[in-house]
């Protein structure tokens, strides 16, 4: 994981490989002229006072996302600076927006690969600034070296297998004030969850063959241990004598069974509890009615909700969050077999209830709603389950915005306005009543299929029969953003994306500063 510091050296006394200074557009410019953001001062004087005429000429225009190198000149310890695009210059209280801040620190540090260490001067005008910057820079060094860093016995000694470079390994955060409280404070949080959403992602990259429900089961064990997690782990015989029978259906026809994993953090002094449920489908080939060619490719992400729970369990422990986080993984892999389940086959799921399976494709709703049964049982304040639950919500809201459903609107509102407020895109989503009857069953008490139009909130108003009585709600599908298959962009990597992770965490946040109710 890459190292973060706060620097006490300035833009022109640091010795490191490269220094990044941001750049915006002048608001209301025509002709695009470059605004230097601050931070960039004493570098700017050792250009002689121009700076943004040199990156000018370059071709930069200070747009987002946008990185312009060039070579430092006499008067700087770098070799190399990097111009990072802000956008336009903010025009309210001159304060930079914490996601603009967070990209290009994406952006830069992605670009600084193979590099060992960096400094960042992007404008820092508040402790949220700093932290935004220092998350971006993380979260943007990300690189997923798991199966390229071995030994290749046909390569030069050293070599790596595929070329790649190692990330950024030390971020230098210049224009914080490290003796600071609140700074020191932002730099381990910005921190923990960075490291936190690098392992969602890890596991959402790993290959199927090595991330199984038993694997991933001693992956939570294991960080149980570490960071003073209680975990329990229901493997298949328990989950037979509890009768399971969403999880247990999805799995059987897999060679690897299911798992049902509970994560329970505690502090002494919390007086709210959150449940949060994650869809673990380890690899879903669609099972008996089986995805078409060209849609398995990428199926080792549908685990990617029960990776953000997992991630923000233990964020929540290592940030010492005075609130119960509880955190409910239904693993298990959808596979064709001559065990797996049919369509027109009806499970008794956990909570009684008799289910029709007319889609075995639909089978993420099946492993949720044995968990959120479950999870109900524990009367917690809220439960929010989340899922790359159904391609109906890509059509809808695209590759990089979530759904927010609830049976609580002002909770919905509150999933939604903090996503907003951490820069994941999200939009709030109906359930609307009409689309219930569609999941009738002449044989079962419900459907696990309804409208195929709306289906991403058919799939809401399924896991809503599920949750118990009384208790507030919500439902994460994060299908879209949760893996990225185009090229990288500001922090954003190729592969899985850790969507939800940073959410979920101001959520356990907010609700242990009892800011929701």
């Amino acid at each position: 994981m890459t190292a973060l510091t706060l620097s006490t050296a300035g833009a022109a006394t640091l010795r490191a490989d490269a220094l990044v200074v941001g750049v915006a557009k002048a608001a209301g410019s025509k002709s695009g002229d470059l605004v230097l953001a601050p931070g960039a001062e004493a570098v700017d004087k050792a250009f002689g006072g121009k700076l943004a005429a040199v990156l000018a000429t370059l071709g930069a225009s200070g747009a987002e996302g946008e990185l312009t190198k060039l070579p430092a000149p006499d008067g700087l310890k770098v070799p190399v600076v990097i111009a990072a695009g802000l956008g336009p210059v903010p025009e309210k209280d001159g304060a930079y927006d914490a996601e603009a801040l967070r990209r290009a620190a994406g952006a830069a540090a992605r670009a600084l690969a193979g590099s060992k260490k960096a400094g960042f001067a992007l404008p820092v005008g508040s402790v949220e600034d700093a932290e935004a910057i220092a998350e971006g820079a993380l979260l943007g060094a990300y690189a997923f070296t798991a199966y390229q860093a071995g030994e290749n016995k046909l390569a030069p000694k050293g070599a790596k297998p595929n070329g790649a470079k190692l990330p950024l390994a030390e971020v230098a955060l210049l224009g914080a004030k490290p003796r600071d409280k609140a700074f020191k404070a932002a730099a381990e949080r910005a921190l923990a969850l960075a490291e936190e959403i690098n392992r969602a992602r890890d596991l959402v990259n790993t290959p199927p063959n090595d991330l199984y429900p038993e694997s991933f089961a001693a992956v939570a064990t294991a960080a149980g241990k570490e960071h003073g997690i209680k975990v329990q782990v229901l493997d298949e015989k328990a989950l037979v004598k509890g009768g399971f029978g969403g999880l247990l259906g999805v799995g059987q026809g897999a060679a690897r069974g299911p798992r049902l994993v509970k994560l329970a953090y505690t502090h002494p002094k919390a007086e709210k509890t959150l449940a949060l449920v994650g869809k673990g489908i380890t690899y879903d080939s669609g099972g008996i009615s089986l995805k078409p060619a060209g849609h398995n490719e990428t199926m080792k992400c549908d685990m990617a909700g029960a990776a953000a729970v997992f991630a923000t369990v233990v964020a929540a422990a290592r940030l010492g969050l005075r609130v119960n986080v509880t955190g409910w993984l239904a693993l298990a892999e959808n596979m064709p077999s001559g065990t797996a389940t049919r369509p027109g086959d009806v499970l008794r799921m956990y909570s009684g209830k008799t289910v029709e399976v007319l889609n075995t494709d639909a089978e993420g709703r099946l492993v949720l709603a044995d968990a959120l049964t479950r999870a109900s049982e524990e009367n917690p304040d809220a439960i929010v389950d989340v899922a790359t639950l159904t391609g109906a919500m890509v059509l809808a809201l695209g590759n990089r915005t979530f759904g927010i459903m609830a049976n609580d609107d002002a909770f919905r509102t509150s999933i939604h306005e903090i996503a907003e407020e951490v820069g994941e895109a999200s939009w709030p989503m109906p359930l609307p009543a009409d689309l219930r009857k569609g999941m009738d069953s002449p044989t079962a008490d419900i459907a696990n299929m309804g409208e195929r139009m709306g289906g991403g909130l058919v799939a809401g108003l399924f896991l809503q029969e599920f949750v118990g009585e009384g208790i507030a709600w919500a439902h994460l599908d994060i299908a879209g953003p949760a893996f990225h298959e185009g090229a990288p962009y500001g922090y954003t990597p190729k592969g899985g994306t850790g969507s939800a992770v940073r959410t979920l965490v101001k959520l356990a946040e907010r609700t242990a500063a009892g800011d929701l109710g």
